[in-house]
């Protein structure tokens, strides 16, 4: 992405710059993340250590031992794991500022509202100091929702919270069939992931999760007004204000017993089929999630992916009722029409960051078990032109029009009008970037979440012209039974 003029950086009073005196308002953006990337440790020592029998178990009990204030455990494509864990090393975008941690200090910059242009310098500074052999240096992050408001529709919906986050790690494991690699920035750090992964794993008890009744008087919460919203957001539709929305309601959870984040992680990934998970406490942010779909993936050599899901039935235990399920969606009519906008505006997403003729519709229409659901899927692929990288593909697709709707713009409008209250993480995206270019970004659904002492889930559906409420309802319990029944509570 192609840096925009910049407003002035704010003095940071710890600068050398500073201090001797230079005028650090006339350097620019670029000095400032120059400064920040070369304050940032390199991974310095590496360890290959034996494969794990169980990696998620693994990395969720890396995650418990709290060896850091930020963690991510990240599950990516083809069963390899992702643990890493900082504190010192951050970048924090909101909608006028962005802000870098390193060694101690801040760097701080103005975005003039394109935090993603600025997000996208500092990582490239990133790029110059830390290279992109051998896959380059990883990070780690969230986008919230509220981003879309600011990249699509308007900017005043975006909020004062953070947009962005990212944790550069001072320790990454990766898990997969052959090997343990352990990568930290000193012996110390190296030595105590190596002494934990040495530990004899017991087979994990997980709590008692909560009974059936229980887990569907949470998941009832709510449809009443839920069915409203989707009833005045069907008349928004055949009133020609837009196409489709996605419009989803949020589940409260009690503050006592506490939910535990990492036993719930582990016994709904047991018991699910995401395309990406991820456990983590970042930015503010605790989160446990099964995602159904990814929102892009690029690779290093430009390859740049999404994949989107739409159509909906529940998907259980019953081989027999899964099929008719299947062959009922496959020729419903409005869960057809709903799939087939989503891809064609994907398609046109794609087509705004890519070469010419290279974006292809490589799978349409597929059906994907996701948990408790299946789901419509089809996946568009394409080769980002000269002029854009991964973060300008990430602006344009984000968020997943399958979590907003069509055309995005007037959807983000709906949803601002019918929703209760912002969405925060919930429909936004967890992601893995590293310096070579690549950046994996998993939409943020079936997703336990959490911030300050609040704890909640949320689910959505399609709504269309041909949408009932009862339906919708029903398509948002089907998803949230993806997470429910998995709720583990603390028992101290």
């Amino acid at each position: 992405m192609t840096p925009h003029p910049e407003a002035p950086i704010h003095p940071d009073p710890a600068d050398p710059a500073a201090e001797e005196g230079h005028d650090r308002m006339s350097t620019g953006p670029r000095n400032t993340w120059d400064s920040w990337a070369r304050s940032v440790m390199p991974l310095a020592r590496a360890s290959t250590l034996e494969p794990s029998p169980d990696p998620a178990a693994t990395a969720t009990r890396l995650a418990q031992a709290r060896l850091a204030d930020q963690y991510v455990v990240y599950e990516a494509e083809g069963g390899v794991w992702h643990f890493a864990a900082g504190s010192a090393v951050s970048l924090t975008a909101h909608a006028n500022a962005v802000t870098a941690r390193a060694a101690g200090r801040t760097w701080t910059s103005r975005t003039e509202g394109r935090p993603v242009t600025a997000f996208a310098a500092a990582l490239s500074a990133l790029s110059t100091t830390h290279g992109a052999s051998g896959g380059g240096r990883h990070f780690y992050g969230w986008a919230a929702f509220e981003l879309a408001h600011l990249l699509h529709a308007d900017p005043e919906n975006a909020g004062d919270g953070p947009l962005l986050h990212a944790m550069v790690p001072a320790v990454e494991v990766t898990f997969t069939e052959t090997a343990t690699v352990v990568r930290a920035v000193d012996e110390a750090w190296l030595r105590k992931v190596a002494d934990l992964l040495a530990e004899r794993t017991p087979r994990q008890l997980l709590p008692d999760g909560a009974t059936r009744e229980a887990s569907e008087r949470v998941i009832a919460a709510g449809t009443a007004a839920y069915g409203g919203a989707v009833t005045r957001t069907v008349e928004d539709i055949r009133a020609g204000r837009l196409e489709k929305a996605v419009l989803s309601r949020k589940v409260p959870l009690p503050a006592a017993p506490a939910v535990d984040f990492a036993a719930t992680y582990l016994a709904g990934r047991r018991s699910n089929t995401p395309a990406r998970s991820y456990l983590l406490d970042l930015g503010g942010y605790r989160a446990a999630g099964f995602s159904p779909e990814t929102v892009l993936e690029v690779a290093e050599n430009g390859r740049v992916s999404t994949q989107p899901l739409a159509g909906t039935r529940a998907h259980g235990p019953d081989p027999a009722e899964n099929d008719r399920r299947r062959a009922e969606l496959l020729s419903d009519p409005k869960e057809i029409h709903e799939h087939a906008v989503s891809v064609r505006l994907a398609w046109e997403e794609m087509a705004a960051v890519c070469r010419p003729g290279s974006v292809v519709v490589e799978e349409f229409m597929a059906v994907r078990p996701r948990g408790s659901v299946q789901h419509l899927a089809s996946r568009v692929t394409g080769r980002l032109s000269e002029s854009a990288g991964p973060w300008d593909a990430f602006a344009s697709l984000f968020p997943a029009i399958t979590a907003t709707g069509v055309s995005k713009r007037d959807a983000l409008h709906t949803l601002a009008r019918h929703e209760d209250g912002p969405r925060g993480l919930y429909g936004g995206a967890v992601f893995r970037g590293s310096t070579a270019g690549a950046l994996d970004a998993a939409l943020v659904l079936r997703t336990l979440i959490g911030d300050g002492e609040e704890t909640w889930l949320r689910a959505g559906a399609g709504v269309t012209a041909q949408s009932s409420p009862d339906r919708e309802i029903e398509e948002t319990c089907e998803k949230l039974r993806s997470v429910a029944p998995y709720l583990r509570f603390s028992t101290g």
